[in-house]
């Protein structure tokens, strides 16, 4: 085996529906205001994927993106960790259809679950397969599309989704680069404060669950907002004391993109200016999984993230889990 190997982020890419959703669209649809939606969360619009299109459709296309960033082909990939919650059929595994659809003939792949943390949750095991020496290019993806999932008549939660998917090509790299350290937790006691009800081994779907819209997210809001308000400052400060640094070292903070009043409790409690947070929620608003991997996608090509710079990603969602990580990053 030798020394461990240093793994890192190689390349990047995302995408997302063409289709816009504003808050005045909204307006139209259930009691709400373009205001409060925008002092509430930040977010003025999110995409929403087409009829007909699925979770696939999107991480095939961020994926694809990922691997022509790295300089890759398809062969090249050893591994596919497609973090989602809203895949395309219960069974199997939407890790599978993108594995045919990218034409990484034999390749592992499977789904993980961990809802708005699992990319970063992906990154962490991908950091663990490729410094293992068991592969070397794993490609970790974050889909969801939340609109089908999305209860459209609940005006508490219909304003904050959105649909993508974003992607991270995870492989060797020098020494002095890559991924620096991560935080992973759950709180499975939360574990009913965001959920979808019905639909599994212990509420099969009836009538009556499609009825009541068991089938979509609940959430109870105040508690998944202290939760998230907590964690993701108390998250950031640990992985970054985790590689010997302190949190003036941080160049960027690509956060879960859920609500801006959340990002600003961190500004807050960690000190940092806010140019030091990468927001894009306002265009996407939540998209799960996929939010982070989407900012960072998009911080690359606006040139905010650089060579070297020490980045951190930190996710908080369903589980209740969190998830943060530090990396240096290589180009």
């Amino acid at each position: 085996m030798g020394m461990q190997k240093r793994a890192g982020i190689i390349g990047v890419g995302s995408a997302v529906p063409n289709r816009v959703l504003t808050n005045h669209d909204l307006e139209k649809m259930v009691d709400t205001t373009d205001e409060w939606i925008r002092t509430m969360t930040g977010i003025e619009e999110r995409r929403i994927a087409d009829e007909g299109e699925a979770t696939s459709d999107y991480a095939i296309r961020a994926g694809r993106k990922a691997i022509e960033s790295a300089g890759l082909s398809p062969q090249d990939i050893d591994l596919i960790i497609l973090a989602t919650f809203t895949g395309d059929t219960p069974l199997p595994a939407t890790a599978c259809i993108v594995q045919n659809a990218l034409g990484c003939k034999g390749t592992p792949a499977f789904d993980l679950a961990a809802g708005c943390s699992g990319f970063v949750y992906g990154l962490a095991t991908a950091d663990a397969f490729v410094r293992s020496g068991h592969y070397e290019h794993v490609l970790v993806i974050g889909a969801d599309l939340l609109s089908r999932v999305t209860n459209w008549t609940d005006r508490s939660t219909c304003v904050l989704f959105g649909d993508g998917a974003g992607a991270a090509v995870v492989a060797p790299v020098d020494e002095d680069g890559g991924f620096m350290a991560f935080e992973l937790g759950a709180e499975g006691s939360g574990a009913g404060v965001l959920c979808i009800p019905a639909g599994g081994s212990r509420h099969p779907y009836t009538p009556e669950d499609l009825a009541a819209h068991r089938d979509k997210i609940y959430m109870e809001g105040r508690e998944v907002f202290k939760f998230a308000v907590k964690i993701q400052g108390e998250a950031t400060e640990r992985v970054v004391a985790k590689c010997g640094l302190s949190v003036e070292d941080i160049d960027l903070v690509v956060p879960h993109q859920a609500n801006t009043r959340i990002i600003e409790s961190a500004v807050n409690r960690l000190g940092l200016p806010m140019e030091k947070f990468y927001v894009n929620l306002q265009k996407y608003g939540n998209t799960s999984a996929a939010s982070i991997p989407i900012a960072l996608d998009e911080a690359v090509s606006e040139g905010k993230i650089k060579k070297g710079d020490i980045i951190v990603t930190v996710g908080f969602g369903a589980g209740l889990t969190w998830a943060a990580g530090v990396m240096k990053w290589v180009f």
